[in-house]
């Protein structure tokens, strides 16, 4: 217990590590830490950012 589980990248091998990551859509800019291969930049977006911070933010965005 208490054993954090990592994510492998499929391409690189490499152990994902945690970046803040700055995202575009509409023209507008967001930054969110997620995991990202550090050798070939590779990003493991989770179902639950997609689905909830990332849909309130495209949402509000289209909104305006």
């Amino acid at each position: 217990m208490g054993e954090k589980s990592t994510l492998i990248c499929d391409t690189c091998q490499e152990e994902m590590k945690e970046f803040e990551v700055q995202f575009t859509y509409l023209n507008k800019f967001f930054r969110h830490k997620v995991l990202r291969c550090p050798v070939c930049g590779q990003v493991y977006l989770p179902e639950e950012l997609v689905e909830g911070r990332m849909s309130e933010v495209e949402k509000s965005l289209e909104d305006k």
